[in-house]
Protein backbone atom coordinates (compact mmCIF):
# COMPACT_ATOMS: atom_id res chain seq x y z
CA UNK A 1 0.00 0.00 0.00
CA UNK A 2 1.21 3.30 -0.79
CA UNK A 3 0.32 6.79 0.91
CA UNK A 4 0.44 10.04 -1.78
CA UNK A 5 0.48 13.55 -0.66
CA UNK A 6 -0.24 15.83 -3.52
CA UNK A 7 -0.04 19.10 -3.41
CA UNK A 8 -1.65 21.74 -6.05
CA UNK A 9 -1.29 25.14 -6.14
CA UNK A 10 -1.98 28.21 -8.98
CA UNK A 11 0.82 28.26 -11.69
CA UNK A 12 2.90 31.41 -10.81
CA UNK A 13 1.25 33.85 -13.45
CA UNK A 14 -2.04 33.02 -12.31
CA UNK A 15 -3.39 35.44 -9.76
CA UNK A 16 -4.23 33.72 -5.91
CA UNK A 17 -7.18 36.14 -4.74
CA UNK A 18 -7.20 34.19 -1.57
CA UNK A 19 -3.89 34.08 -0.88
CA UNK A 20 -3.83 38.23 -1.21
CA UNK A 21 -6.74 38.11 0.98
CA UNK A 22 -4.86 36.41 3.81
CA UNK A 23 -2.06 38.36 3.56
CA UNK A 24 -3.96 41.86 4.08
CA UNK A 25 -5.35 39.74 6.79
CA UNK A 26 -1.96 39.19 8.24
CA UNK A 27 -0.56 42.76 7.59
CA UNK A 28 -3.69 44.01 9.50
CA UNK A 29 -2.40 41.76 12.59
CA UNK A 30 0.85 42.99 12.23
CA UNK A 31 3.07 40.90 10.05
CA UNK A 32 4.32 43.32 7.98
CA UNK A 33 7.36 41.64 6.51
CA UNK A 34 5.30 39.50 4.43
CA UNK A 35 6.40 39.22 0.58
CA UNK A 36 3.55 37.03 -0.63
CA UNK A 37 1.22 34.36 0.32
CA UNK A 38 -0.52 31.86 -1.96
CA UNK A 39 -2.98 29.47 -1.30
CA UNK A 40 -3.29 25.74 -2.46
CA UNK A 41 -4.99 22.62 -1.82
CA UNK A 42 -3.47 19.12 -0.35
CA UNK A 43 -4.99 15.78 -1.39
CA UNK A 44 -3.79 12.33 0.75
CA UNK A 45 -4.61 9.30 -1.27
CA UNK A 46 -4.37 5.69 0.17
CA UNK A 47 -3.50 3.33 -2.83
CA UNK A 48 -3.79 -0.64 -2.55
CA UNK A 49 -1.03 -1.71 -4.50
CA UNK A 50 2.69 -3.20 -4.82
CA UNK A 51 3.78 -1.56 -8.18
CA UNK A 52 5.22 1.81 -7.76
CA UNK A 53 5.30 2.53 -10.99
CA UNK A 54 1.75 1.77 -11.39
CA UNK A 55 0.98 4.46 -8.00
CA UNK A 56 2.63 6.77 -10.27
CA UNK A 57 0.85 6.37 -13.25
CA UNK A 58 -2.34 6.46 -11.36
CA UNK A 59 -1.51 9.45 -9.66
CA UNK A 60 -0.68 11.33 -12.84
CA UNK A 61 -4.12 10.34 -14.16
CA UNK A 62 -6.10 11.71 -11.81
CA UNK A 63 -4.32 14.95 -11.16
CA UNK A 64 -4.57 15.43 -14.92
CA UNK A 65 -8.27 13.80 -15.54
CA UNK A 66 -9.51 15.21 -12.16
CA UNK A 67 -7.87 17.06 -9.25
CA UNK A 68 -5.81 20.02 -11.18
CA UNK A 69 -6.77 22.25 -14.26
CA UNK A 70 -3.20 21.81 -16.10
CA UNK A 71 -4.28 25.37 -17.48
CA UNK A 72 -3.69 27.26 -14.08
CA UNK A 73 -2.59 24.83 -11.62
CA UNK A 74 0.50 22.36 -11.31
CA UNK A 75 0.72 19.83 -8.82
CA UNK A 76 3.83 17.81 -7.65
CA UNK A 77 3.45 14.34 -5.25
CA UNK A 78 5.26 12.34 -2.92
CA UNK A 79 4.71 8.87 -2.52
CA UNK A 80 5.58 6.96 0.61
CA UNK A 81 5.22 2.40 0.97
CA UNK A 82 3.30 2.04 4.10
Amino acid sequence: MFEVKITINLKPTVNNPEGLTIKSSLESLGFSNLNSVRVGKNIIVKIDSDDKNEVILQVEEMCSKLLANPIIEQYEFDINQI
